[in-house]
Protein backbone atom coordinates (compact mmCIF):
# COMPACT_ATOMS: atom_id res chain seq x y z
CA UNK A 1 0.00 0.00 0.00
CA UNK A 2 1.60 3.36 -0.78
CA UNK A 3 1.31 6.52 0.86
CA UNK A 4 -1.74 7.97 -1.30
CA UNK A 5 -3.75 4.74 -1.26
CA UNK A 6 -3.07 5.03 2.68
CA UNK A 7 -4.34 8.65 2.52
CA UNK A 8 -7.37 7.55 0.85
CA UNK A 9 -8.42 4.97 2.51
CA UNK A 10 -11.66 5.45 4.53
CA UNK A 11 -11.81 6.64 8.00
CA UNK A 12 -13.57 3.15 8.68
CA UNK A 13 -10.80 1.25 7.28
CA UNK A 14 -8.36 2.64 9.42
CA UNK A 15 -10.45 1.77 12.63
CA UNK A 16 -10.29 -1.66 11.18
CA UNK A 17 -7.14 -2.10 10.66
CA UNK A 18 -6.54 -0.64 14.04
CA UNK A 19 -8.80 -3.11 15.29
CA UNK A 20 -7.03 -5.87 14.09
CA UNK A 21 -3.32 -4.77 14.64
CA UNK A 22 -5.30 -4.72 18.88
CA UNK A 23 -6.21 -7.90 18.18
CA UNK A 24 -3.15 -9.23 17.34
CA UNK A 25 -1.39 -7.72 19.89
CA UNK A 26 -3.99 -8.52 22.55
CA UNK A 27 -3.43 -12.52 21.17
CA UNK A 28 0.13 -12.05 22.08
CA UNK A 29 -0.46 -10.86 25.27
CA UNK A 30 -2.85 -13.60 26.12
CA UNK A 31 -0.42 -16.49 25.40
CA UNK A 32 1.89 -15.14 26.89
CA UNK A 33 0.20 -14.15 29.85
CA UNK A 34 -0.90 -18.17 30.17
CA UNK A 35 2.19 -19.41 29.44
CA UNK A 36 3.34 -17.18 32.55
CA UNK A 37 0.75 -18.40 34.88
CA UNK A 38 3.13 -21.74 35.24
CA UNK A 39 5.44 -19.33 37.37
CA UNK A 40 2.95 -16.86 39.14
CA UNK A 41 3.76 -17.75 42.54
CA UNK A 42 7.52 -16.87 41.66
CA UNK A 43 6.26 -13.76 39.35
CA UNK A 44 4.13 -13.25 42.40
CA UNK A 45 7.19 -13.08 44.77
CA UNK A 46 9.40 -11.19 42.97
CA UNK A 47 7.16 -9.06 42.16
CA UNK A 48 6.97 -8.40 46.25
CA UNK A 49 10.27 -8.48 46.64
CA UNK A 50 10.79 -4.48 46.69
CA UNK A 51 7.69 -4.76 49.60
CA UNK A 52 9.32 -7.27 51.29
CA UNK A 53 12.92 -5.73 51.54
CA UNK A 54 11.44 -2.97 53.36
CA UNK A 55 8.49 -4.11 55.20
CA UNK A 56 10.03 -6.81 56.96
CA UNK A 57 7.42 -7.18 59.64
CA UNK A 58 4.27 -6.39 57.38
CA UNK A 59 1.23 -8.97 57.03
CA UNK A 60 0.42 -9.44 53.42
CA UNK A 61 -3.19 -9.73 53.54
CA UNK A 62 -6.02 -11.00 51.26
CA UNK A 63 -9.58 -9.93 52.02
CA UNK A 64 -11.24 -12.57 49.40
CA UNK A 65 -11.42 -16.09 48.70
CA UNK A 66 -10.49 -15.64 45.46
CA UNK A 67 -8.11 -13.07 46.38
CA UNK A 68 -5.03 -15.21 45.65
CA UNK A 69 -6.19 -16.92 42.64
CA UNK A 70 -6.73 -13.20 41.16
CA UNK A 71 -3.58 -12.05 42.26
CA UNK A 72 -1.36 -15.09 40.29
CA UNK A 73 -3.81 -13.73 37.60
CA UNK A 74 -2.37 -10.34 37.90
CA UNK A 75 1.46 -11.66 38.25
CA UNK A 76 0.95 -13.70 35.04
CA UNK A 77 -0.84 -10.77 33.43
CA UNK A 78 2.11 -8.12 34.11
CA UNK A 79 4.65 -10.94 32.64
CA UNK A 80 2.44 -11.44 29.75
CA UNK A 81 2.49 -7.79 28.80
CA UNK A 82 6.29 -7.56 29.11
CA UNK A 83 7.05 -10.75 27.67
CA UNK A 84 4.91 -9.61 24.48
CA UNK A 85 5.80 -6.33 24.14
CA UNK A 86 8.18 -6.63 21.39
CA UNK A 87 5.39 -7.83 19.33
CA UNK A 88 2.88 -5.46 20.30
CA UNK A 89 5.43 -2.75 19.22
CA UNK A 90 5.31 -5.11 16.04
CA UNK A 91 1.97 -4.48 15.38
CA UNK A 92 2.05 -0.73 16.31
CA UNK A 93 4.44 -0.60 13.27
CA UNK A 94 2.29 -2.64 11.12
CA UNK A 95 -0.37 0.03 11.35
CA UNK A 96 2.05 2.95 10.80
CA UNK A 97 4.34 1.70 8.06
CA UNK A 98 1.85 2.05 5.33
CA UNK A 99 1.68 5.71 5.64
CA UNK A 100 5.60 5.94 5.20
CA UNK A 101 7.80 6.26 2.26
CA UNK A 102 9.00 2.88 0.94
CA UNK A 103 12.56 3.74 2.54
CA UNK A 104 11.30 4.48 6.09
CA UNK A 105 9.56 1.20 6.19
CA UNK A 106 12.85 -0.33 5.91
CA UNK A 107 13.34 0.83 9.72
CA UNK A 108 11.01 -1.39 11.06
CA UNK A 109 13.30 -3.82 13.53
CA UNK A 110 15.25 -0.70 14.54
CA UNK A 111 11.81 0.91 15.44
CA UNK A 112 11.05 -2.74 17.38
CA UNK A 113 14.20 -3.05 19.43
CA UNK A 114 14.57 0.76 20.11
CA UNK A 115 10.69 0.60 21.42
CA UNK A 116 11.18 -2.58 23.09
CA UNK A 117 14.63 -1.38 24.83
CA UNK A 118 12.72 2.04 26.29
CA UNK A 119 9.73 0.47 27.42
CA UNK A 120 12.08 -2.07 29.14
CA UNK A 121 14.19 0.39 30.35
CA UNK A 122 11.22 2.20 31.80
CA UNK A 123 10.06 -0.69 33.66
CA UNK A 124 13.28 -1.14 35.61
CA UNK A 125 13.91 2.06 36.16
CA UNK A 126 10.49 1.92 38.15
CA UNK A 127 11.08 -1.23 39.81
CA UNK A 128 15.01 -1.04 40.48
CA UNK A 129 15.39 2.79 40.96
CA UNK A 130 11.66 4.23 42.42
CA UNK A 131 10.21 1.04 44.72
CA UNK A 132 13.20 1.22 46.73
CA UNK A 133 12.87 4.86 47.33
CA UNK A 134 9.17 4.46 47.83
CA UNK A 135 9.04 1.63 49.92
CA UNK A 136 11.71 3.24 52.18
CA UNK A 137 9.38 6.37 52.66
CA UNK A 138 6.55 4.83 53.13
CA UNK A 139 7.71 2.50 55.76
CA UNK A 140 9.08 5.05 57.70
CA UNK A 141 5.50 6.67 57.94
CA UNK A 142 3.96 3.62 59.53
CA UNK A 143 7.34 3.74 61.88
CA UNK A 144 6.63 7.49 62.80
CA UNK A 145 3.46 6.83 63.87
CA UNK A 146 3.88 3.55 65.51
CA UNK A 147 1.21 1.58 63.59
CA UNK A 148 2.19 -2.19 61.94
CA UNK A 149 1.41 -2.24 58.42
CA UNK A 150 -1.30 -4.73 56.93
CA UNK A 151 -0.94 -4.59 53.57
CA UNK A 152 -3.65 -6.30 51.26
CA UNK A 153 -1.52 -7.86 48.59
CA UNK A 154 -4.69 -6.95 45.45
CA UNK A 155 -4.24 -3.49 46.24
CA UNK A 156 -0.31 -3.56 46.31
CA UNK A 157 0.28 -5.11 43.01
CA UNK A 158 -2.63 -2.74 41.51
CA UNK A 159 0.01 -0.06 42.45
CA UNK A 160 2.75 -1.89 41.09
CA UNK A 161 1.56 -2.32 37.87
CA UNK A 162 0.17 0.77 37.25
CA UNK A 163 3.50 2.44 37.96
CA UNK A 164 5.38 -0.21 35.91
CA UNK A 165 3.20 0.78 32.89
CA UNK A 166 3.50 4.30 33.00
CA UNK A 167 6.91 4.28 32.92
CA UNK A 168 7.14 2.41 30.43
CA UNK A 169 5.04 3.91 28.00
CA UNK A 170 6.47 7.38 29.72
CA UNK A 171 10.35 6.47 28.19
CA UNK A 172 8.49 6.17 24.86
CA UNK A 173 8.64 9.75 24.48
CA UNK A 174 12.20 9.88 22.64
CA UNK A 175 10.37 7.17 19.81
CA UNK A 176 7.29 9.28 19.79
CA UNK A 177 9.21 12.14 18.90
CA UNK A 178 11.63 10.78 16.43
CA UNK A 179 8.55 10.08 14.11
CA UNK A 180 7.27 13.67 14.95
CA UNK A 181 10.37 15.31 13.69
CA UNK A 182 10.64 12.80 10.72
CA UNK A 183 7.37 13.74 9.80
CA UNK A 184 8.47 17.71 10.29
CA UNK A 185 5.73 18.38 13.12
CA UNK A 186 8.58 18.76 15.62
CA UNK A 187 11.52 21.45 15.81
CA UNK A 188 13.98 21.79 18.72
CA UNK A 189 13.35 25.35 18.54
CA UNK A 190 9.64 25.03 19.66
CA UNK A 191 10.52 22.65 22.58
CA UNK A 192 13.55 25.21 23.84
CA UNK A 193 10.97 27.96 23.35
CA UNK A 194 8.36 26.06 25.41
CA UNK A 195 10.46 24.45 28.22
CA UNK A 196 9.56 26.58 30.72
CA UNK A 197 5.71 25.21 29.99
CA UNK A 198 7.00 21.67 29.78
CA UNK A 199 8.46 21.52 33.33
CA UNK A 200 5.38 22.47 35.22
CA UNK A 201 3.35 19.87 32.51
CA UNK A 202 5.60 17.77 33.53
CA UNK A 203 5.47 18.14 37.53
CA UNK A 204 1.83 18.08 37.36
CA UNK A 205 1.87 14.80 35.18
CA UNK A 206 3.89 13.48 37.65
CA UNK A 207 1.47 14.42 40.16
CA UNK A 208 -1.75 12.92 38.92
CA UNK A 209 0.08 9.77 37.59
CA UNK A 210 1.55 8.80 41.07
CA UNK A 211 0.80 8.51 44.56
CA UNK A 212 0.30 11.32 46.44
CA UNK A 213 3.33 11.50 47.90
CA UNK A 214 6.62 13.89 47.10
CA UNK A 215 9.48 11.44 46.68
CA UNK A 216 7.40 8.91 43.73
CA UNK A 217 6.42 12.49 42.27
CA UNK A 218 10.01 13.98 41.82
CA UNK A 219 10.85 10.85 40.99
CA UNK A 220 8.64 10.62 37.63
CA UNK A 221 9.50 14.28 37.15
CA UNK A 222 13.43 13.95 37.03
CA UNK A 223 13.50 11.14 34.08
CA UNK A 224 10.80 12.87 32.02
CA UNK A 225 12.91 15.98 32.51
CA UNK A 226 15.89 14.03 30.84
CA UNK A 227 13.61 12.45 28.12
CA UNK A 228 12.51 16.15 27.41
CA UNK A 229 16.02 16.89 26.84
CA UNK A 230 16.68 13.68 24.67
CA UNK A 231 13.59 14.56 22.57
CA UNK A 232 15.16 18.12 22.12
CA UNK A 233 18.38 16.36 20.42
CA UNK A 234 16.86 14.01 18.64
CA UNK A 235 14.62 16.87 17.03
CA UNK A 236 17.47 18.62 15.96
CA UNK A 237 19.21 15.81 14.67
CA UNK A 238 16.09 13.93 12.79
CA UNK A 239 14.07 17.09 11.54
CA UNK A 240 16.89 18.92 9.51
CA UNK A 241 14.46 22.07 8.75
CA UNK A 242 14.59 22.85 13.02
CA UNK A 243 18.92 23.50 12.24
CA UNK A 244 18.15 26.67 9.83
CA UNK A 245 18.19 29.51 11.24
CA UNK A 246 14.92 31.32 11.26
CA UNK A 247 15.08 33.93 7.82
CA UNK A 248 15.49 37.67 8.91
CA UNK A 249 12.72 39.84 7.41
CA UNK A 250 13.85 42.33 4.97
CA UNK A 251 14.76 45.89 6.05
CA UNK A 252 13.27 48.78 4.16
CA UNK A 253 15.51 51.29 3.58
CA UNK A 254 13.71 54.88 3.27
CA UNK A 255 13.69 56.43 -0.08
CA UNK A 256 16.90 59.14 -0.79
CA UNK A 257 16.43 62.58 0.82
CA UNK A 258 13.92 61.64 2.98
CA UNK A 259 14.33 62.54 6.80
CA UNK A 260 13.57 59.32 8.75
CA UNK A 261 11.02 59.65 11.63
CA UNK A 262 12.34 59.50 15.76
Amino acid sequence: MTVDDQAKMPFLAHLAELRGCLARAGIGIFVCSLVSFAWASELFAFLTSPLRAYFVDADLIGTGPAEAFLVKLKAALVAGLIVSSPYSFFELWRFVAPGLYQNERKIALPFVFASTVCFLTGISFCFYVLFPFAFQFFEGEFVSIGIKPQIRIGEYLTFVVKLLLVFGLVFELPILSFFLARLRLLHHRWLLKNGRFAVIAIFVIAAILTPPDVITQVLLALPLLVLYGICIGIAYVVNPESRKTPAKPPTVEPPAGTVPKR
